[in-house]
């Protein structure tokens, strides 16, 4: 930590603040000692000695940040720093962008993992490593989806190339059909197809 910052818990409310408007004139090279100095007046609600409500109206207000950069710096300070330990040098030389990018797998993984996401954080640049993310959270996606998901993208699929129009177009389309359509026919037709498709669905399951 910075030396000329000291204890942070021993500093006045009027330093802390101080020393936030000071070093987040350059947050890349600063914030670990932002992220700490946040961290400390979030956590201990020194905003409301300085007339603030909430923590987001302080960090908006008194240092010109958005509350979502401030709570990042927060976070990445306290996963790195003050809950996985991970030596403040090297949290420097990996860099915010980096460590903000793997935060969410780091903080739910095990020790090893953790130390593999440091190790990607580390040595890829900035551009790999967004890609990499990207078709993880692609792959993610793809993992999650259930049957409803799966017909519901290939309904839409079809329709759009049946009408030859764009989804928005399609949603249009469909508005202008059902406007004057027997809603409870409707209703009554969608609940038949409805239960035949969990029947079909909890078949399917328990064959494999």
């Amino acid at each position: 930590m910075n030396q000329s910052i000291g204890s942070v818990e021993r500093m006045s409310v009027k330093e802390t603040f101080a020393a936030v408007n000071n070093l987040k004139r350059q947050l890349e090279e600063n914030f670990l000692q932002l992220g700490e100095l946040l961290s400390l007046i979030k956590r201990q609600k020194l905003y409301a000695k300085k007339g603030y409500a909430t923590f987001k109206e302080c960090a908006e207000n008194e240092f010109k940040l958005s509350s979502a950069m401030a709570n990042k710096l927060c976070s990445v300070y306290d996963l790195y720093i003050d809950n996985l330990d991970l030596d403040e040098q090297t949290a420097q030389e990996i860099g915010f962008d980096r460590l903000n990018l793997v935060k969410p797998y780091v903080a739910k993984a095990d020790t090893i993992t953790q130390d593999e996401w440091l190790e990607k954080a580390e040595q890829m640049p900035l551009g790999e490593l967004k890609e990499h993310i990207k078709q993880l959270k692609d792959k993610e996606k793809e993992t999650d989806k259930t049957l409803k998901d799966v017909l519901v993208d290939q309904y839409l699929e079809r329709m759009c190339a049946e009408f030859n129009c764009s989804r928005q177009e399609l949603n249009f389309k469909l508005a202008l059909y059902f406007q004057d359509a027997d809603l409870d026919a409707v209703k009554k037709e969608i609940k038949i197809r409805q239960r035949r498709f969990e029947a079909e669905t909890q078949t399917a399951k328990e064959e494999n």
